[in-house]
């Protein structure tokens, strides 16, 4: 990558990339019928439409993201794209009822007319088995250097399945990502963590220990409420995110893979009716029943739950940070900053690993797709191709040198404060620059840097250590941290696992009904188990094994490990 180039690039963009945006009708894509488009793609898959590979002639490309984010291609970073490539996106984001892309994609599949790119998020089956999409395989290794260059030895995950190896989708999520910040398994404020001399807890009865000991210390907040121990929101479908998800984590010691974890000769089993989270459910209707699981976990919404955690009343929580930030963000600016969360690595035994930094390789099976309506799909996958290139990735996730960044005197790319301070608090910071302001775009994960060492995303190590509130910095300092990090087992700890997280490919709907099934009479009966007295937990527990028994249970496994089999790969 050549920096100066770059620079005189982006410079002039906002002035010439408004000329070359405004392609003619002759230079748009549209939609045909399949008998043409079908040819078109053939005829271009072997070159004979585009034979300049630096061609950058006004192109417009109807883009369909399923994301449904505001604002098209008018801010700087498209119209620098649109600068480098000659391409011009159209987008168009769901408008169907309720706003549902899934309706968008029938309608598409009804009428047969597709948009020439599409981002369909967990539609993308629907648009595969009506073959829609067009298998990109041959068009990134005649046009793609910088696709294959991005996924690397991961290029494998991208096949649709043992069965048909064609790449359909470049995956949305971040290549190479690096976990910078975690929320471990569990959480617990910083306060108590400090109380116990940042002594941080590692299993669930150090856990327990700790909730009950500031608890007692601490019984109320400094305004007269009731402090609650452990806090949920299990009343619709955050189920999952704080009541599901945290027994595959803290009992099974297993990465995310939705509800399944995966043994070591790549059986899937359904994790909710192992004898390890029969275990912490055991200590979680304890839990209850002694008072420290909030009574209202199963019932309130999750606004209630927000707003509980928010109000800094709660000492610990199971829940995913994504989930949980908002309500940091506002204790922050309540002066309450010893209320936020420290991460914890917590498992249920101390011979288990907890797997927060485990990196399960790049997430497949949403992504962004060339479709058959495409009459040129050469210079669809140069146009990725370019996204996908150190230029494309630094203009995305940085956005105009000289106006979003700059560089230091060691080529170094640096935000001012007020820049910080404006991606942070201006929600239309992404649609005003287009700053990653395109969910489904091919991207480099944070963390990560390019060949010459510039960092493609500005969170870096460095960013999140500079970031980290009052109680995080005297946290890592008394611990002995560079990073909060640093208290969990390293990804190099790890071996690279030869399939992504379950959860995220494109299941057959008559898998995805499964598990569907399972998951409605587990909800219940999970509840149902931890609210019982202790007495009566046995009892419930195989009660509602029995009815998952009854559904199905054996099936969906044996479903699932099938379904698991086909998108094993070899990535050494």
């Amino acid at each position: 990558m050549k920096r100066k180039v770059v620079s005189l690039m982006l410079v002039s963009a906002m002035v010439a990339g408004m000329l070359a945006g405004c392609g003619s009708d002759s230079g748009s894509s549209k939609g045909g019928s399949s008998t043409e488009t079908g040819s078109a793609a053939e005829a271009s898959s072997s070159g004979e439409t585009a034979d300049d590979a630096d061609d950058k002639s006004p192109i417009t490309f109807e883009y369909f993201n399923a994301d449904g984010k505001n604002g098209n291609w008018d801010n700087p970073v498209a119209k620098a794209i649109t600068e480098a490539t000659g391409v011009t996106l159209d987008v168009s984001y769901p408008v169907a009822s309720q706003g549902d892309a899934k309706e968008d994609i029938a309608l598409m599949i009804a009428n047969d007319e597709y948009p020439d790119m599409i981002y369909a998020k967990g539609s993308a089956t629907d648009l595969y088995q009506a073959g829609a999409l067009i298998d990109m395989t041959d068009l990134i290794e005649k046009y793609g250097p910088n696709i294959k260059k991005m996924y690397g030895a991961e290029m494998e995950k991208l096949k649709w399945s043992q069965d048909d190896p064609g790449i359909y989708q470049l995956s949305y999520a971040g290549v190479n990502q690096k976990t910078l910040t975690t929320g471990g398994s569990c959480q617990i404020q910083w306060a108590a963590l400090k109380e116990n001399d940042y002594k941080y807890p590692k299993t669930l009865d150090e856990y327990e220990k700790m909730i009950k000991s500031y608890l007692a210390a601490h019984p109320k907040t400094e305004d007269g409420l009731d402090m609650i121990g452990i806090t949920m929101s299990a009343s619709d479908w955050h189920w999952m995110i704080t009541l599901g998800n945290p027994a595959g984590l803290i009992a099974d010691a297993s990465p995310d893979n939705g509800q399944w974890i995966i043994d070591d000769e790549y059986n899937v089993h359904y994790k909710h009716v192992t004898d390890e989270e029969k275990e912490y459910f055991k200590w979680l209707c304890r839990m209850y029943n002694e008072g420290i699981l909030d009574p209202n976990f199963a019932t309130q919404t999750d606004d209630d739950y927000i707003a509980k955690v928010a109000s800094g009343r709660v000492v610990a929580i199971t829940d995913a940070e994504w989930h949980y930030s908002q309500c940091e963000a506002t204790l922050v600016a309540d002066g309450k900053v010893d209320q936020t969360y420290v991460g914890l690595p917590v498992t249920l035994r101390e011979d288990q690993v907890e797997k927060a930094l485990l990196y399960q390789g790049t997430t497949v099976g949403w992504g962004i797709g060339i479709t058959k309506s495409c009459e040129d799909p050469v210079r669809a996958i140069k146009f990725l191709d370019y996204l996908c290139s150190d230029e494309g990735q630094i203009l995305y996730h940085w956005g105009i040198e000289g106006e979003n960044y700059f560089l230091d005197d060691d080529g170094q790319p640096y935000r001012t404060d007020e820049e910080v301070a404006k991606a942070q608090s201006d929600p239309d910071y992404a649609k005003n620059t287009g700053i990653d302001n395109y969910t489904g775009f091919p991207i480099y994960g944070t963390g990560s840097y390019s060949e010459d060492g510039f960092p493609y995303t500005p969170t870096t190590k460095e960013s999140v250590i500079a970031n980290y509130n009052t109680a995080e910095k005297e946290g890592c300092e008394a611990m002995g941290f560079e990073m909060l990090t640093d208290m969990f087992a390293q990804p190099e700890e790890f071996d690279l696992l030869p399939y992504s997280a379950l959860w995220a490919y494109q299941q057959p709907q008559e898998l995805a009904e499964k598990q569907t099934i399972l998951d409605e009479i587990a909800w219940p009966g999970l509840v149902k188990c931890v609210t019982g007295t202790e007495d009566e937990f046995d009892a419930n527990w195989e009660s509602m094994v029995q009815e998952l028994t009854d559904n199905g249970l054996a099936d969906a496994e044996e479903a699932m490990t099938e379904f698991l089999a086909t998108k094993l790969v070899d990535v050494e």
